[in-house]
């Protein structure tokens, strides 16, 4: 027990800067909807989507490499040079390229919609140099964390996402009343500023970015100019079946919004993107959890994986985090009706697909925890079975059948793609690599939590009060049910 107290901390501590870090950012959402119409918060949501299959692809996979090939007893700093440069490459072919096609890229996404083409030649470069920033700093990041520094690494995120936050009032209200006030350098502000311009955000996040960079110069001058040829090639092995596995994942998560903005017709497809990408956001709460869990989870299993009882860990932490997930998926929707009021009220009409989408992440995560077992066997061609298997189906499935439903679809495809995943991540998993979870309480846990907000949302109407009472039936009934496992835990 006392590997999952240690567990527990490591995660607790990240979990507090992204839990700061997501709620902070999630304060932007109602300012975004608020200052934006669902049709300029659509082009918002379609840009950061194909910014997340593009932060997949340069990234290679070699985070996940990283932490596997410092565990097998390997030199770190050969490691650490060879897993950056390889980004670093990557990066650099990314830059020259897509700067070249930058107006047919610009073109092809702004095809019949009301924004115009300059404006998304400049929503291009500033994304490009985004992403290669970001690229850059994964595994700085990842030295942090294998270090066992989550202080430090806290301390960057909060400093980056209350930079991104800061210069997005900045340019969204300052700036409006130093002109409208005549301010010092109004004039000079006046000439260039446009008011209720999106690319504000976007500039927000490039100085963020960039500022993040120079913090982490301290990890980027531990870099010594030297590649180990037979570790390169060994990781590549190990490497490009995550990195297939990580498209096909965001494909799984991102997909969506890119389907609705081109299957739709152009004169609805940026608002239904925009009210589809706004409720979506009311899920932040449980991925704050999700990537907190994350974090703490991947160095944790691949330090702890020779320890006698390291399966009978992992199937405790399965537990405790699908305990955790089914609390918040029912708080969630049981108050589903204040959370409405951190985004526009012009957006609460998909306020119905949130509690798909929360199943849908709630099977994500899972996954998320299950997949271990092929990276601590070396068997991550299975991530990319898995991955892949979901892509088709998400990437089909929205072909069929978002023209006529619209984004609703897209929510019951993303919780069909999760769940498919989930359960073939456990099959193999049990056959490779077999570990002792509580399969029968936890699915119990997820049946209750199902029928418990189906009963909040739809039969009680979202009534707060019997859905908070529901919340709080089922935590002591968990309490009850784990109590003797608490105490060993707890009081070791």
């Amino acid at each position: 027990m006392s590997s999952i107290k240690k567990f527990a901390g490591q995660t607790a501590i990240y979990g507090l800067s992204t839990i700061a870090s997501r709620i902070l950012n999630f304060f932007l959402t109602p300012i975004y909807t608020t200052v934006y119409a669902p049709k300029a918060y659509g082009v918002f949501t379609t840009m950061y989507a194909w910014a997340s299959v593009l932060n997949a692809i340069m990234a290679f996979g070699m985070e996940t490499t990283f932490f596997r090939f410092i565990n097998k007893k390997e030199d770190k700093e050969r490691v650490y040079n060879n897993t950056f440069f390889v980004i670093a490459f990557i990066a650099l072919i990314f830059v020259g390229t897509a700067f070249l096609f930058i107006r047919p890229i610009a073109e092809w996404m702004q095809s019949g919609k009301a924004t115009s083409l300059q404006d998304y030649i400049s929503f291009i470069q500033y994304f490009i140099v985004i992403l290669a920033f970001d690229a850059l700093c994964v595994i700085p990041f990842a030295r942090i964390r294998a270090e066992g520094k989550p202080f430090r690494y806290a301390f960057i995120k909060l400093v980056n996402i209350l930079s991104f936050i800061g210069l997005n009032l900045f340019f969204l209200f300052v700036v409006p009343l130093i002109i409208e006030n005549n301010w010092p350098l109004a004039t000079w502000f006046a000439g260039w500023y446009k008011p209720g311009w999106i690319g504000y955000v976007f500039w927000s996040n490039l100085l963020a970015s960039i500022l993040t960079f120079a913090l982490l110069l301290p990890e980027l001058m531990k870099l010594t100019f030297k590649v180990d040829k037979r570790l390169l090639w060994d990781m590549f092995h190990y490497s490009w079946p995550v990195l297939i596995a990580n498209l096909s994942f965001i494909i799984n998560e991102n997909s969506d919004k890119i389907f609705l903005e081109k299957l739709l017709p152009p004169s609805i497809s940026d608002k239904q993107v925009g009210i589809y990408g706004a409720c979506t956001k009311l899920a932040i709460f449980m991925n704050i959890f999700i990537q907190a869990f994350r974090l703490g989870a991947e160095p944790f299993f691949f330090s702890s994986s020779k320890n006698k009882d390291a399966k009978e860990t992992y199937s405790l932490i399965m537990s405790y985090f699908i305990i955790a997930l089914v609390l918040i998926y029912v708080g969630l929707i049981a108050n589903i009706d204040i959370l409405k009021y951190f985004i526009g009220e012009q957006f609460w009409d998909g306020l119905y697909v949130v509690p798909i989408l929360l199943l849908g992440y709630l099977n994500l995560g899972i996954y998320m925890n299950l997949s271990i077992w092929y990276k601590l066997s070396d068997q991550t061609k299975y991530g990319l079975y898995i991955s892949g298997i979901g892509a088709v189906l998400t990437i089909v499935l929205n072909i069929v059948f978002i023209p006529m439903y619209g984004f609703i679809a897209s929510a019951w495809v993303s919780l069909c793609a999760y769940s498919v995943m989930m359960i073939l991540s456990y099959l193999w998993g049990q056959k490779h690599y077999p570990i002792p979870y509580r399969i029968k309480i936890d699915l119990l846990y997820i049946a209750v939590a199902t029928i418990l907000v189906y009963t909040s949302f739809v039969v009680l109407n979202r009534d707060i009060i019997w859905g908070n009472a529901l919340f709080v039936i089922f935590t002591v009934l968990i309490l009850y049910i784990e109590k003797e496992n608490l105490k060993k835990i707890f009081l070791k």
